[in-house]
């Protein structure tokens, strides 16, 4: 899959969020050949297609985020039971995007980066 415009903006979208909330020792990187953002080694966000992100997030949010919002958050059976959650990224505002940005982060951070990192 060549990686297009619609890829770009996504990713670029993706940073400026990151970047917004300071989130310290972000990699750029990709994850199953897609651009990704990592922390300690590991992806917290990545990029699926031009419509869909996934997100890291603990097993027992993702039900929380899909009754909270099911037009944004969904299950598809290639992610049932796994630490991950797709999003469709048209639907999600930037402040919300952040937060969950976020969550993902603190779900992958190692614990020291986590413990010094405090949330304005």
């Amino acid at each position: 899959m060549a990686i297009g415009i619609d890829i770009d903006a996504i990713f670029q979208r993706l940073q400026r969020a990151v970047a917004e909330a300071r989130l310290p020792e972000v990699e750029i990187s990709t994850h199953y050949g897609m651009p990704a953002l990592k922390v300690g080694g590991k992806a917290f966000v990545s990029i699926k297609n031009d419509e869909t992100i996934v997100l890291a997030v603990p097993i027992d949010r993702k039900e929380q985020l899909i009754e909270m919002a099911p037009e944004i958050y969904f299950q598809t059976d290639h992610y049932v039971g796994w630490p991950s959650l797709p999003l469709r990224i048209a639907a999600i505002g930037d402040d919300e995007l952040q937060l969950r940005l976020i969550e993902a982060w603190r779900f992958r951070a190692p614990k020291k980066l986590r413990a010094a990192f405090v949330a304005e």
